[in-house]
């Protein structure tokens, strides 16, 4: 049990599931006391009553982060019993990928703004004020490697996610003077369900990511927590996609030809 997580509120929006549940259980080992947002309550009870069993402190509370009533009453819920939020952790998003002409105007697209990007950042904005009142905080906003490069397939998807890198940015340096550290995670392709919810275009399987390059999502949660205790700007994982995001930065005509030939061969 570490003493820098040791009896801090943690929220964290999307934990019925990969990432937010398995930091769920990481942080409640590490003596955090963990608020579980997400839509399917009976998934978060379930992981409640597992870190309760193992001795650690949680509690689920309903969200849609697409809805500001049950932001507002996610916090209130949150405040009224621990009376302080230390760590919010936005985890809560999902992906559609496919041509953009494929894909459904509310479901796939407008959705996908609502949760990745406009949730996260209402969600934050109702947060934030508590933090600043009590002159510490941090934040920490899940991202992906696609908010640094956009490949094909990912178009909304990548428009929310370099998105959250912006609003990240911005905001560290606004409240940065003020006691709040403000983190943006950017993970590569992992073993999660986020793949069983991105649509059923085949095409995608040809531009997925090699099983044998996946990181665990496990390994991704330790470093989140890692990151809670130790806080810095932005976290790549892997670290050799900082490699991937500076050659694609740096020569983007070199990135732009061998994506497009997949382009080329598949959208017709």
């Amino acid at each position: 049990m570490s003493r820098l997580l040791k009896d801090k509120v943690v929220l964290i929006t999307g934990a019925s599931s990969g990432f937010g549940a398995l930091a769920a259980h990481l942080f409640a080992r590490e003596g955090a006391k963990v608020v579980l947002a997400a839509r399917r309550l009976d998934r978060l009870q379930k992981l409640v009553d597992e870190i309760q069993d193992a001795g650690g402190e949680a509690l689920a509370v309903p969200v849609d982060v697409a809805n500001h009533a049950e932001i507002d009453l996610m916090v209130d819920t949150t405040l009224d019993i621990y009376g302080r939020i230390d760590i919010l952790f936005n985890n809560a998003g999902f992906g559609r990928l496919d041509w953009l002409e494929n894909l459904d105007n509310g479901r796939d697209i407008q959705t996908q703004v609502n949760v990745n990007l406009t949730g996260l950042m209402q969600v934050t904005r109702a947060v934030l004020p508590h933090m600043l009142k009590e002159g510490i905080g941090h934040i920490i906003n899940m991202s992906s490697v696609a908010g640094w490069t956009a490949p094909p397939l990912y178009s909304v998807y990548s428009a929310t996610k370099f998105g959250v890198r912006g609003f990240t940015n911005a905001l560290r340096r606004e409240v940065r003077h003020l006691g709040i550290d403000v983190s943006a995670v950017y993970p590569g392709a992992a073993a999660t369900e986020f793949g069983q919810h991105t649509g059923d275009d085949s095409v995608k399987k040809k531009f997925s990511t090699p099983a044998w390059l996946r990181m665990t999502p496990e390994f991704v949660a330790e470093k989140v927590v890692r990151l809670a205790k130790y806080p810095r700007r932005t976290l790549i994982l892997p670290w050799w996609f900082t490699i991937v995001i500076w050659l694609d930065n740096h020569f983007p005509a070199i990135s732009d030809f061998f994506q497009i030939q997949f382009s080329k061969k598949y959208h017709q």
